[in-house]
């Protein structure tokens, strides 16, 4: 590549009824001074394109490390959604055998109430017919006891 300091050092050959020196060297300068300002433009772009390179890349693996973690988010809500249904599931089941094994015992005690009061009843019929017989029993001896008494 053509360095501005190539273009000041060129020297060109005399010749008899060549260029005039001084224009050409003017020329020179010339070129040498634009040459040299587009060549520190060149060196400050490519400085800039390496700088913004490297912040490309520094966005790209930021942006790929966002995009993992929000991968890693999205599974991990999916799989706290999906064990919240598993617990919920869960509780349900645990809440109906709970219900069920209530019913069932208090089912099985209005059954043995139920049987308390039967054998209540029944002995309270007992009773009733005992003392009714009793009473009874005593009306007819107290009649048989009134009668031998008139006689």
């Amino acid at each position: 590549m053509l360095t501005p300091l190539d273009i000041h050092n060129k020297e060109f050959k005399r010749s008899f009824r060549g260029y005039n020196e001084d224009e050409i060297d003017e020329f020179l300068d010339r070129v040498v001074k634009d040459y040299e300002q587009l060549y520190r433009e060149n060196v400050d772009l490519k400085d800039s394109i390496d700088k913004l390179k490297t912040k490309v890349e520094h966005f790209q693996h930021l942006e790929n490390t966002l995009h993992n973690t929000l991968v890693v988010a999205q599974e991990t809500a999916e799989e706290v959604k999906l064990n919240a249904k598993k617990e919920a599931e869960l509780i349900i089941k645990e809440a109906k055998a709970t219900g069920q094994r209530l019913l069932d015992e208090a089912n099985l005690k209005v059954k043995e109430k139920m049987t308390e009061y039967e054998e209540i009843n029944q002995r309270s019929q007992l009773y009733r017919t005992r003392m009714r017989t009793l009473v009874l029993t005593q009306l007819e001896l107290l009649k048989d006891s009134d009668e031998a008494e008139e006689e």
